[in-house]
């Protein structure tokens, strides 16, 4: 083997690695935090996933490196420990911290108008633009090829004036 094709072959291998390591996902749960019963773990991290860290904002308090994070982690780990549903555990954090908590909101009657937002504003702009395109129609005259014969006097006349 040359020294050109062992340098590609290394330069694969290497973008393989980093492709696989970039798939990989990054939880940032410390060992510390983790609890002795795996059935409990798992609850914990199914739960955590769903949570939002209120500094990250757009990442799960599973994915998040933040103080905050842990420390809701942890309080995750104390409520499921104590006992809670995993219900009991989203509705403690939901009252503490409010529903933006939650990655994905619970449809409920107070988000009911931001659930169906984005659909009203396609069914109200599809109605506004089929009105003004029919409105537009209505209002085109039908263009006539031949005068009436009182637009024909006067055109003549103003014709006859010009001159």
């Amino acid at each position: 083997m040359h020294f050109h094709d062992r340098m590609m072959a290394s330069l694969r291998f290497l973008v393989v690695a980093v492709a696989m390591l970039a798939a990989a996902p990054s939880l940032a749960v410390n060992p510390d935090e983790m609890l002795a019963d795996p059935a409990l773990e798992q609850r914990a991290r199914d739960l955590s996933a769903t949570i939002r860290c209120m500094k990250c904002q757009n990442q799960s308090i599973d994915d998040s490196d933040a103080d905050l994070a842990r420390d809701l982690r942890i309080l995750l780990r104390e409520r499921l420990v104590a006992g809670d549903s995993d219900g009991e555990v989203l509705d403690f954090l939901v009252a503490r911290y409010g529903e933006f908590v939650l990655l994905k909101p619970r449809l409920s009657t107070a988000n009911l108008l931001l659930w169906a937002a984005p659909v009203l504003g396609l069914l109200g702009g599809f109605f506004l633009a089929l009105r003004y395109f029919r409105r537009r129609e209505d209002e085109k005259e039908p263009a006539s090829a031949e005068l009436t014969s009182a637009e024909h006097e006067k055109l003549t006349k103003i014709l006859d004036d010009r001159d």
